[in-house]
């Protein structure tokens, strides 16, 4: 991995580079190694420092993170690292996932930390909620009032538990379960 760093209205010091190629230097097992990390710092009026970090992942694929810190440029450098690194790991399941002959071999470990990853969640809220039956049209209005993109209800005809959700093109979409 290239890094390329940058700073504007501040100097970069070798203690600033020894730090980013001390974070970067685990996330160079997930990417190509000519691929080139460009990390570009700056130092605002207020004394705000702002770092962004852009990587290139191959074609029409852009990862970016931006982090600003007040007066603490090392936090602002983490905050940014740990962004990026999470969106690396996102992108680099989801082509594992779909198109697993363009990537390179993944080693074992990096396999393990994303399955790790994803055990580690846990349900750490739980609401309770009356359940009545309604037809669909009033589901979705039922929905509309209240805000939320999804809506848990009993079906009148078929007296089933039954959710209703906004898609992401705007349109419903309607999970009914099979016995």
């Amino acid at each position: 991995m290239k890094l390329t760093i940058t700073a504007r209205n501040m100097s970069v010091t070798p203690a600033i580079t020894k730090r980013i190629e001390r974070k970067t230097e685990t996330m160079s097992r997930y990417l190509w190694p000519d691929t080139e990390m460009q990390i570009k710092m700056r130092k605002e009026k207020n004394d705000q420092r702002v770092v962004e970090i852009t990587v290139p992942m191959g074609k029409n694929v852009i990862l970016r993170s931006e982090s600003s810190a007040d007066d603490n440029l090392f936090l602002a450098i983490d905050t940014a690292l740990a962004k990026i690194e999470r969106q690396i790991r996102k992108h680099r399941t989801k082509l594992g996932k779909n198109l697993r002959e363009e990537i390179p071999d993944v080693p074992e470990y990096i396999e393990e930390d994303l399955a790790e990853e994803n055990a580690e969640r846990k349900v750490v809220r739980r609401k309770t909620f009356p359940v009545r039956p309604m037809s669909v049209e009033d589901a979705i209005i039922e929905m509309d009032l209240t805000g939320h993109n999804f809506f848990a209800f009993v079906n009148i005809d078929t007296e089933r538990i039954n959710v209703l959700y906004l898609r992401k093109d705007g349109d419903l979409g309607l999970l009914e379960p099979e016995a």
